[in-house]
């Protein structure tokens, strides 16, 4: 079974509940870049807060993710990287230059509304 994808609105949101393969990573993209078009997406919010190892793989593979969706017209952010993924991911040098990063997924939401130039009044 892939990885879920849910769509809120001009959002989609995926949550990585376990550690993915190689051909794993590549089924998420292709998926994910079907989907963008085909809703008209304007964001995609990824939650890797189940994940304890992100490799230079996995981080490879969510930059460039988040690069095709950008030229699809989706910005993408990451939320939920465990403080031990992210202190192993600094001290390899790794990053994710073309994502926008947020604790959680209130946090990260916030983050797309303001990639995407969405205004929503909280009440």
């Amino acid at each position: 079974m892939g990885v879920p994808i849910l769509k809120q609105g001009d959002y989609l949101i995926v949550a990585i509940q376990d550690e993915l393969t190689d051909a794993g990573w590549r089924d998420l993209r292709d998926e994910l870049l079907a989907r963008a078009g085909k809703y008209r997406s304007r964001g995609v919010l990824v939650d890797v807060s189940a994940m304890d190892v992100m490799d230079s793989f996995a981080t490879r593979m969510l930059d460039g993710i988040a690069r095709m969706l950008r030229f699809r017209g989706a910005e993408t952010v990451v939320s939920g990287v465990q403080p031990e993924v992210a202190f192993a991911m600094a001290q390899l040098g790794l990053s994710l230059p073309n994502t926008g990063t947020a604790l959680d997924t209130d946090d990260g939401f916030a983050e797309l509304r303001r990639r995407t130039g969405r205004v929503v009044n909280d009440r």
